[in-house]
């Protein structure tokens, strides 16, 4: 019988939103099990957390610095294996840094982060300890974005010219911060969101995501930025010009004050056979437009798709794959490498596709550009 991958976690106790969302990501494929946890900074609503998550209380840490100790005391075919970590920003770096000198592979939430000193040296110490990091850009696991990102990739569209990529929230149209709201609250303070605010929150995820369809790097910006909401310490608002390696530009639009608007992620890409368009709240449609031919629909799970795609469908064609499906891909591609090395083997390559701390630093030096950019009379600088 196969084991499963036991996996600990670092915050997402009661109250949290993305804490539930990874453990119902990691849990979907049935790859991977919630062992132990430091669910919370305070002891005793960590302890809480665990027994409403049913985790053994002799698993339940006060501190993630308990949990990692007493964890690798354990016999190896008990401790866990995998650490996910789904703090505040603020609350990334020691527990990742931690978790890895001590042997256990890390998935990590984004940003990658506080700051891009601390990301430089986590991306050291993946490369020094070679332990499995992923961070959860989970955008990357839809299926009709790995089929963009395949067709590029496979010059359908020839030399991309032109990227648009936008993300428009209307969760923070007012001062919900200073109402208690607690994921305002953190995402608007320096102290724990850092120099950014929706620029870091959802501006990454769509640097991210464009970086990752098309294969191609920012090579410089020029940002504006703003905050519309009186009283507010980080930017609600930002405008992007991009510039990539192969010559494109491209312009990146996020905005959590955009009133009325759900979660509006969506990209269009152009190059110079034709281009297309994918939206992430109907993300089983890609619509692709060609310069001499009719436009095209794929859709998730239907038809001569390319296998990074269909690996990553779960369900026949017409029933609708998202948000948690996305998530889950990327728990079960670093499932099966943790897997893999486990057993001595390489993993499946398709498996092997899944955000890491690279791309985490990449998406800690757009934060800290756009930022330079956005207070800066001389607008443009380098990536």
């Amino acid at each position: 019988m196969k084991q499963k991958i036991r996996m600990g976690m670092v915050g997402g106790g009661q109250g949290a939103f993305i804490g539930a969302v990874h453990r119902m990501a990691a849990a979907l494929d049935s790859e991977i099990e919630l062992v132990c946890g430091a669910f919370s900074s305070d002891p005793d609503r960590s302890k809480a957390s665990a027994a409403e998550l049913g985790v053994q209380p002799d698993r339940a840490y006060g501190s993630f610095e308990e949990m990692i100790r007493r964890e690798k005391k354990l016999k190896p075919e008990k401790r866990m294996q995998l650490v996910s970590i789904v703090t505040p920003n603020h609350m990334h770096f020691a527990p990742s840094k931690m978790a890895l000198e001590n042997g256990f592979h890390v998935i990590c939430d984004k940003p990658l982060a506080f700051n891009m000193k601390e990301a430089l040296a986590l991306e050291k110490i993946v490369e020094k300890t070679g332990m499995i990091f992923a961070l959860t850009h989970n955008y990357t696991g839809y299926p009709m974005v790995k089929q963009a990102r395949q067709m590029i990739k496979n010059g359908a569209f020839g030399a991309i010219r032109k990227v648009i990529v936008e993300y428009p929230q209307g969760w923070l149209s007012t001062f919900v911060e200073k109402d208690g709201n607690k994921q305002a609250s953190w995402r608007t303070d320096p102290k724990r969101s850092g120099i950014a605010g929706a620029m870091g929150d959802i501006g990454t995820h769509a640097e991210n995501l464009a970086e990752y369809i098309t294969g191609l790097h920012i090579t410089e910006l020029c940002a504006d930025i703003s905050i519309f909401v009186p009283g507010r310490l980080l930017d609600d608002d930002g405008n992007v010009l991009l510039r990539f390696n192969n010559g494109a530009k491209g312009v990146l639009h996020a905005s959590q004050i955009a009133a009325g608007e759900e979660n509006n992620l969506n990209i269009r890409v152009y190059g110079e056979k034709g281009g297309f368009h994918w939206h992430q709240m109907e993300p089983n449609t890609l619509v692709v437009k060609w310069l001499n031919k009719p436009t095209e629909l794929y859709r998730t799970g239907v038809g001569d798709l390319y296998p990074e795609s269909l690996r990553h469908t779960r369900i026949p064609g017409g029933h609708p794959e998202g948000y948690l499906e996305a998530f889950a891909n990327i728990y079960r591609n670093v499932a099966q490498c943790v897997r893999a090395r486990e057993e001595g083997r390489e993993p499946d390559p398709i498996y092997t596709d899944f955000p890491t701390v690279s791309d985490g630093v990449r998406g800690m030096r757009f934060i800290e550009k756009v930022i330079q950019s956005g207070k800066s009379n001389t607008k443009w600088v380098k990536m």
